[in-house]
């Protein structure tokens, strides 16, 4: 079974999405003995944003109508997150970065360090409040998981990983993807949103059975 995944690392709701798709996986593994295959794919939520990024607070607090209604979506969003264990801190957010550079080093990367890499640029940026917009950060993070943090900037500044996010944006297009996460699970069915991991062992038992 396999699973593609349209997600971007600015998406609270991806990054709860994953961790119930990852629960699913594991307990579906513990039923069956089956693994299940997940490749990743870019997403922007906001391509329009600078390289820089912007200020996070400004930027959400005109996307969402003021602080007002700012503050209790990002509770709900924290309060969610810590029901299946995802650890939110929006007070040390302070960016709201592009995600251009993340999601390249994600193309440069084999299949099996892609969730890695993934879940650790969330952590970054939703615990720590790092900017992953910029270049020096993404590096660090890819230094911190052993990874070869020169030669990923060796084959940024030779513009890799630029087709494969542009091809991804184009087949989340073609697909009709307008928010993320979205889940593609064998080509059969597709979940769009943070389901609970129930949802996704019973597609999996469907298409199991054939259906």
């Amino acid at each position: 079974m396999k699973i593609d995944v349209y997600s971007d690392m600015v998406c609270p709701w991806c990054r709860i999405g994953k961790k119930n798709m990852n629960d699913a996986i594991d307990a579906w593994h513990e039923q069956t003995g089956q693994e299940v295959e997940v490749s990743y794919h870019a997403y922007q939520l906001d391509p329009t944003l600078p390289p820089e990024g912007l200020p996070f607070n400004s930027v959400m607090e005109k996307k969402m109508g003021g602080a007002e209604r700012l503050r209790p979506m990002l509770q709900r969003v924290t309060e969610a997150g810590a029901n299946v264990g995802v650890t939110f801190r929006f007070d040390n957010v302070e960016r709201m970065p592009n995600t251009v550079l993340a999601h390249r080093i994600t193309a440069l990367l084999p299949q099996e360090d892609e969730a890695t890499w993934i879940e650790a640029v969330m952590t970054a940026y939703f615990e720590d409040g790092r900017d992953i917009a910029k270049l020096d950060v993404l590096l660090e993070i890819a230094a911190e998981l052993g990874l070869d943090a020169e030669e990923a900037r060796r084959l940024l500044d030779n513009g890799e990983g630029q087709d494969a996010v542009e091809q991804d944006m184009a087949a989340a297009k073609g697909i009709g993807i307008s928010g993320v996460p979205f889940f593609i699970i064998d080509n059969k069915y597709a979940l769009s949103g943070a389901y609970p991991s129930a949802q996704f062992l019973e597609a999996f038992k469907k298409i199991a059975q054939g259906g």
